[in-house]
């Protein structure tokens, strides 16, 4: 794991009241966290996703996961270092919506 996934994990995902794993096999691909009550992928991404090819397979990789159901959010590696608090709201509010919604 990569230091900001080590900080989402380690303060915030592992002790979450939904269940959260980490690097879990979903198809082809291995999501950073996941969260099956919720129907939530979380991916931490580095520079490196903003760069061509990388936005083109990260676009397909969302549509694969979206097409079973999935809903995928994607953070940036700075958003967690400058914003910490702000991501474990906004992935909460998303796993409350998500469970609520019953549209799993």
């Amino acid at each position: 794991m990569t230091e900001e996934e080590r900080r989402l994990w380690y303060g915030f995902l592992r002790d979450y009241p939904a269940k959260f794993t980490r690097q879990k096999i979903l198809g082809r691909y291995i999501a950073d966290f996941y969260c099956a009550s919720a129907g939530l992928v979380v991916e931490v991404d580095g520079s490196q996703h903003y760069e061509e090819p990388n936005l083109a397979m990260d676009k397909e990789r969302t549509a694969f996961l979206e097409s079973y159901g999935l809903k995928v959010l994607r953070i940036a590696n700075n958003e967690i270092r400058r914003n910490f608090r702000g991501v474990c709201e906004q992935i909460d509010e998303m796993v409350k919506q998500r469970m609520a919604s019953g549209n799993l």
